[in-house]
């Protein structure tokens, strides 16, 4: 199971000496305020961004890459997210070569999550094709918000929606708390969450199909050259 960057740590999990995340989520789901907290500093401009982000710091010994990505509207089908807004979507997988160990969904977690968020979810995951999946975690952010309530009581009372979307990600989840990113531990929890995916992964990380990639960058001169002619 030996591959670059592994280290194989108590038991048979894998421990990365390295980790590369990208953010995905619609807008206002927190992604860059998430990021911030994981690299334990204000890195990312918490505005909307119309293109993908990168950042990079230690975190608890290990150089951490994220990749912060635009947003889409929380309950709309990917028909009406801009082009440019879904091509930055699959080229952030390209900005951490050679891809990203682990996709974060970020949603919030003091909101109602409804069938059309879940759709809407679906629709824009899978630009990345099917096997993203496999190598996704749901982070639920504004966790200060659940107060008593656990995130399982929370994903209980939410139903089939959230449920699915849970189940869909290989029931891995995780709750970050931005108002509190003095918390440490709910960082180093998340990163040991993404090492124990890796570890079933079989130490792979997700990577797109190179004809895909360049399927946009065709996409990108059109547009740039009918942008030069006006």
């Amino acid at each position: 199971m030996a591959a670059s960057g592994l280290n194989t740590s108590s038991g048979d999990t894998l421990h990365l000496s390295g980790l590369r995340i990208v953010l995905l989520g619609c807008k206002d789901a927190g992604k860059s305020s998430a990021g911030n907290t994981i690299l334990g500093r204000e890195e990312f401009d918490l505005r909307r961004t119309a293109q993908c982000v990168k950042k990079q710091g230690e975190v608890a010994g290990r150089q951490v890459t994220v990749v912060d990505t635009p947003g889409w509207w929380a309950n709309q089908p990917v028909e009406r997210t801009p082009e440019l807004v879904k091509q930055e979507i699959v080229l952030s997988v390209s900005q951490c070569p050679p891809g990203p160990h682990t996709i974060l969904l970020v949603i919030r977690g003091d909101l109602s999550f409804t069938e059309k968020h879940s759709i809407s979810i679906e629709d824009h995951l899978e630009l990345l094709s099917e096997k993203v999946w496999s190598h996704t975690i749901v982070l639920f952010t504004h966790g200060d918000c659940l107060g008593d309530t656990t995130i399982e009581q929370h994903i209980q009372r939410e139903r089939e929606a959230l449920q699915w979307l849970v189940e869909k990600c290989g029931n891995r989840y995780h709750v970050l708390n931005n108002e509190n990113k003095g918390d440490v531990t709910q960082v180093t929890e998340l990163l040991e969450k993404i090492d124990e995916m890796v570890t079933g992964n079989r130490g792979g990380h997700y990577e797109i199909k190179r004809e895909i990639l360049l399927e946009i960058e065709v996409k990108r001169r059109e547009i740039r050259r009918e942008q030069n002619r006006d």
